[in-house]
């Protein structure tokens, strides 16, 4: 049980990269005053909680009545998560949003829902890896508890972090972030393999 729970928080931190989305955050909201910026950041966490619960909830039920085996998400998934490192690791966001799409985001007063919340926080990424951690949980309520534990303690990661996002960003510093976000990007893209050679070995056997 730990095991799965230690497994879900590691994969959940790295797709969610807390200090890579803070520096996101500040560049997408410059002049923004601190309290107004807080009051982004923990509607976009809660945003995307209320998103992701309901991957965890429902989203294999989703996919049963969509036809969609476990293998082929988790082949799906790992393939997604895959362009998701590449993009971390050139130092790209493809994944997350287009240029005309930041573009948008900084013009917007509230950016709390877009592109925050969805798809920085609440992207495809994380939202693969649930449905994926939720299916190893099976029905065992103490497993399932452990999961929902870790999306909250990586989400209170992401919230700190956009909470400290100034600062975070001061400390590690442009070269800082990139190195960070390009270590998290070569982590995801081991998970990715592994996701993708399971779905695999299952669609096989």
């Amino acid at each position: 049980m730990l095991e799965i729970g230690l497994h879900a928080l590691v994969a959940l931190l790295v797709i969610l990269d807390p200090p890579g989305t803070a520096a996101l955050f500040m560049a997408m909201t410059p002049g923004v005053p601190a309290t107004e910026r807080r009051r982004q950041a923990i509607r976009a966490v809660a945003i995307a909680f209320v998103v992701l619960l309901g991957f965890v909830l429902v989203g294999g039920l989703l996919l049963r009545a969509m036809g969609i085996s476990i293998p082929a998400m988790q082949v799906a998934g790992g393939l997604l998560l895959f362009l998701m490192a590449a993009d971390m690791v050139m130092g790209r966001h493809a994944l997350r949003t287009s240029p005309k799409e930041e573009e948008a985001a900084v013009q917007q007063a509230d950016i709390s829902v877009f592109p925050l919340a969805i798809p920085l926080i609440a992207g495809p990424g994380s939202m693969t890896s649930l449905v994926l951690l939720r299916q190893q949980a099976g029905d065992d309520p103490a497993q399932i508890a452990v999961l929902l534990a870790a999306l909250l303690v990586a989400l209170g990661a992401t919230l700190l972090a956009l909470l400290g996002a100034a600062r975070v960003t001061q400390v590690l510093g442009v070269t800082g972030t990139n190195v960070a976000g390009r270590v998290l990007g070569v982590l995801l893209a081991a998970l990715a393999a592994q996701f993708t050679i399971d779905g695999l070995r299952q669609a096989f056997l």
